[in-house]
């Protein structure tokens, strides 16, 4: 497992926080090169929306975006433009995956789901080794959470996975912060009990941490030095590698939960936390087709 820890400085810690609490009352117009396509080509009858930068098209890889939102709410204008920047930082088209919400369909809906796309996509002659799967927090846990089904399933591994901010274990007592948190840990109760309805929360695929981590692809674990979730995302990095699975955890020191979404601002504010979270994308996909078990040629 490899472990960094990226520090930002008090102003900039408090900037992210700035920029995330203005994202949700008014998102940033898409740029001008973005692209946006009905579901084409077919994704498993799973409804969403693909998102381009400069024109990509699907035959240099895909990223299958599932967005976050404790598993009950979605806000598309945002996730677009969060798509958007993962096919800017990393030359592939993005499905944005318009997948079932709790309460009305609980565990496993939204699992299979984000499944389902992922086998239309090789059904259509797209290779495993270059589909990435990305979410964050309930969209980090439903693709960690896909992982297992696939892997349980026999299914191909995708050339990597990025869980951002992720719960990963839904059995554990929620920790506190002391307030730094974007989120209040009493939340985390709520939001099991409407997403598990009744499933059990010491058990994978829904609490990932639990599964069988052996031969998953690599896993990129961004998470906030702040964030209640921190100890999740510790210990899934930790169980995953004692399986023998690639797992870099990045620690942004001071950062909330979900930080990422400051990346949204991040060319007209430079901050650096997007900049670095950007870079570190970039360069991690490149690294995970590279470690991916399907050959590049295929």
């Amino acid at each position: 497992m490899n472990v960094t820890h990226l520090p930002a400085t008090p102003h900039e810690q408090d900037a992210v926080r700035t920029r995330m609490s203005e994202i949700f009352s008014d998102p940033p117009a898409l740029p001008a090169d973005a692209g946006l396509d009905p579901v084409l080509p077919e994704t498993g009858e799973v409804p969403g929306t693909w998102v381009t930068a400069g024109g990509l098209a699907i035959g240099t890889g895909v990223i299958v975006y599932v967005h976050g939102g404790g598993f009950s709410f979605s806000n598309p204008p945002m996730e677009r433009i969060m798509a958007y920047r993962l096919s800017k930082a990393t030359g592939r088209p993005a499905f944005a995956v318009d997948y079932r919400l709790a309460p009305a369909h609980p565990f496993p809906a939204a699992i299979e789901d984000v499944v389902a796309v992922y086998r239309s996509l090789l059904r259509q002659g797209v290779p495993a080794g270059r589909i990435l799967l990305a979410g964050e927090s309930a969209g980090g846990t439903l693709i960690l959470s896909a992982l297992l089904m696939l892997a349980e399933a026999g299914d191909p591994m995708p050339g990597g996975a990025v869980s951002v901010s992720p719960v990963t274990d839904f059995a554990a007592e929620p920790v506190t912060t002391g307030g730094r948190d974007s989120i209040d840990p009493s939340i985390m109760g709520s939001i099991a009990t409407q997403y598990l309805a009744g499933a059990r929360p010491d058990q994978a695929p829904q609490s990932p941490v639990y599964g069988d981590l052996c031969g998953l692809p690599p896993i990129l674990l961004p998470v906030g030095g702040d964030e209640v979730l921190l100890g999740d995302a510790r210990r899934f990095a930790e169980a995953a590698a004692a399986a023998g699975t690639p797992v870099d955890l990045d620690v942004y020191e001071g950062m909330p939960h979900a930080f990422h979404a400051a990346v949204l601002f991040a060319e007209d504010e430079h901050l650096p936390t997007a900049r670095t979270f950007l870079g570190r994308l970039t360069e991690w996909a490149a690294k995970g087709v590279t470690l991916s078990r399907e050959p590049a040629g295929s």
